[in-house]
């Protein structure tokens, strides 16, 4: 059975995993450090509203502390999203992250989708704004795209925002992997409701903590009624108030991963692979049938996206690891 997402090592011999989208660079000494401190606070409950670490959010984002809420990770804030709106109709831009669609669906939601096009490289396009005609409940996006490594251009990004509050669709945007881009300090708009999360920039999956940066204090609320009451817990909340202060350590990963990127994505097409060009710390290419099982026998572990709507079998994700890592693949893929 194929794994619905990339990282599951729990389920294979794995010595290399190129599954997963994680900062190359690996978790930052602080921030273990951080972790390991906090001890003492295991034997109480974490606080609910994560206070401390929105105060901190709020003064680097420039939001308000009651238009942020934390959650763990990603996934659950997504979650809460439906469970707070219940949109009768949302639309996707498609191949896009699989737990969108589930958790629209686990809300009774129809899911429409908006096709990216193989010849277009999947790029988002002016014609994203045919399907916001019919006026959905909720649009949700994602730059960079995963698991296409996309960004969406900025005009058409505030246009689609521009759009989308126009006509009362709820824009929901995931920025989960714009850390490790080149538009890190990207202004996105402040009608979208934003999730985001440490997991992939400071490579901390295992721990859960994202948050989101709500429009408006209201919308906050209604996403803090939704899911556990304790839902960050207290190694979590130490974790992203010290993710906070690795500028460098995210400045370093950026230059790593755009080189690596170009030198992954020059090597994959001299062994006859077709590249989707990547804004991101990952690259989309297609090549050949069972290529994951036959590194997965080599003990590296590749997304295959077979179960992503509108790929199939012949298309596989890998993050851009450190350049040796990366050398090993290669090797490994070489007939």
């Amino acid at each position: 059975m194929q794994d619905p997402h990339g990282g599951n090592i729990h389920a294979h011999p794995v010595k290399l995993d190129f599954s997963a989208n994680i900062n190359p660079l690996g978790i930052p000494a602080r921030m273990l450090s951080a972790v390991c401190a906090c001890a003492d606070q295991w034997a109480h409950y974490p606080d609910p509203a994560c206070l401390v670490l929105s105060v901190a959010l709020s003064s680097q984002t420039g939001y308000p502390a009651d238009h942020i809420v934390c959650g763990s990770g990603a996934d659950d804030l997504l979650f809460r999203i439906a469970g707070a709106f219940r949109p009768k109709t949302a639309l996707l831009a498609e191949p896009c992250f699989g737990e969108y669609r589930r958790a629209l669906e686990a809300a009774g939601c129809q899911v429409l989708s908006h096709k990216l096009g193989k010849r277009a490289n999947f790029a988002l396009s002016d014609a994203i704004f045919e399907d916001l005609s019919k006026k959905p409940d909720m649009l949700l996006l994602c730059t960079p795209n995963n698991p296409t490594g996309r960004l969406i251009d900025p005009e058409l990004l505030a246009r689609i925002a521009e759009t989308c509050a126009e006509s009362g669709i709820l824009f929901v945007l995931d920025a989960c992997f714009l850390a490790l881009t080149e538009a890190h300090a990207q202004e996105l708009p402040r009608t979208a409701l934003i999730v985001n999360a440490f997991t992939k920039s400071h490579a901390i999956p295992g721990l859960r903590i994202g948050f989101s940066l709500c429009p408006d204090a209201e919308t906050a609320a209604r996403l803090r009624s939704q899911g556990p009451y304790w839902s960050v817990s207290a190694p979590a909340q130490a974790a992203g108030l010290a993710a906070l202060q690795e500028q460098a350590y995210l400045a370093s990963a950026r230059r790593l991963i755009a080189a690596e990127r170009a030198f992954l994505s020059d090597a994959l097409a001299q062994l006859g692979c077709q590249i989707c060009p990547s804004d991101a710390n990952f690259i989309l290419f297609q090549g050949e049938p069972g290529l994951a099982e036959r590194l997965l026998q080599r003990g590296i572990l590749i997304r295959s996206c077979a179960n992503f709507e509108g790929l199939d079998e012949t298309w596989y994700r890998i993050a851009v690891r450190t350049h040796d890592e990366n050398l090993a693949l290669l090797d490994a893929m070489h007939p």
